[in-house]
């Protein structure tokens, strides 16, 4: 029941530096261990999870909770569909796996119960005002960065220590311009190290999105020169980055984005109203072993 998909950018620029910083992507497992929690190689009891009854999958077979939250989200509405004679009671008692024509039953009892208000003019303009940022063309950035990378077994705390160190002496008013470069050959964890650092120009698809909201899109940062006053945190690692060019970029017309605009706040509102339905039935169920966000509020008949 996820409305909304995110294209996630694999590593933090693709500019000229040629940057692969998805090597740094850090597993759960690792996290652990960078938390010093220690992986225990005792056998685990695997807990079935079942909604009002029905199992989500088969005894001692349980899926990662990703897969799991979205069995439950069609395990619930395929109960629904059911209560509301849409569909036939299914015998046994573990969730059978929709089929074609059920997803249309599903998607149909959905669409008839679940309504979102379509944005109105007003709500479209307060959007352009404020997410000027956002909606600007044709920036970019020249920026050169130094990455503390985040990987299996590191402790977290002590290279966000190590980094703000190289922070702090790079903003130091006496440090040297060819300081920054030097550092980037001596810490960075990303290939661009060879060249000092420089990811070349970027955008703000060309970033993660950590990076793309933090150099484009803080109003309090807009027009900077210079090194950036905090260390920018992603998925990759903490990085210290220092603006050397920018290009402005210009705001588009309001009747220019409009309609670009009414379609994202209409999504929004759907996805809002979808998330409510589906509490809204999570709160009606007996829930075991597995945790949804759950409203008390009953529905609509």
């Amino acid at each position: 029941m996820n409305s909304n998909s995110v294209s996630l950018s694999t590593g933090c620029g693709s500019g000229g530096g040629g940057c692969a910083c998805s090597t740094g992507a850090v597993s759960a497992t690792a996290a652990a261990t960078a938390a010093g929690i220690a992986p225990t190689s005792a056998p685990q009891e695997v807990p079935t999870a079942r909604i009002n009854g029905i199992a989500l999958h088969p005894e001692g077979h349980r899926p990662l909770e990703e897969e799991l939250r979205e069995r439950a989200y069609a395990e619930l509405l395929r109960q629904r569909a059911v209560s509301q004679g849409l569909l036939a009671p299914q015998g046994g008692d573990l969730a059978p796996e929709p089929g074609e024509a059920e997803r249309q039953v599903l998607e149909a009892m959905v669409d008839a119960e679940v309504h979102s208000p379509e944005p109105h003019e007003d709500e479209c303009l307060r959007y352009y005002q404020a997410h000027t940022a956002e909606l600007t063309v044709g920036q970019a950035l020249h920026v050169r960065h130094i990455l503390f990378a985040v990987t299996p077994g590191i402790n977290v705390q002590a290279l966000a220590v190590h980094a703000e160190k190289a922070l702090l002496e790079l903003t130091h008013k006496d440090t040297p311009p060819a300081r920054f470069a030097q550092l980037a050959g001596e810490l960075s964890n990303c290939p661009t190290s060879a060249q000092g650092g420089d990811l070349g120009w970027i955008s703000p698809d060309d970033c993660a999105p950590e990076l793309a909201k933090e150099l484009f899109h803080q109003s309090h940062h807009k027009g900077t020169i210079g090194i950036h006053p905090m260390l920018v945190h992603s998925r990759f690692g903490f990085h210290i980055v220092e603006v050397l060019e920018r290009r402005a970029g210009t705001v588009p017309a309001y009747a220019d984005v409009q309609e670009r605009i009414a379609r994202q706040l209409a999504m929004q509102s759907r996805g809002r109203a979808l998330h409510q339905y589906m509490s809204l039935l999570a709160g009606e169920a007996e829930l075991e072993h597995i945790t949804l966000d759950a409203a008390g509020s009953p529905l609509v008949q």
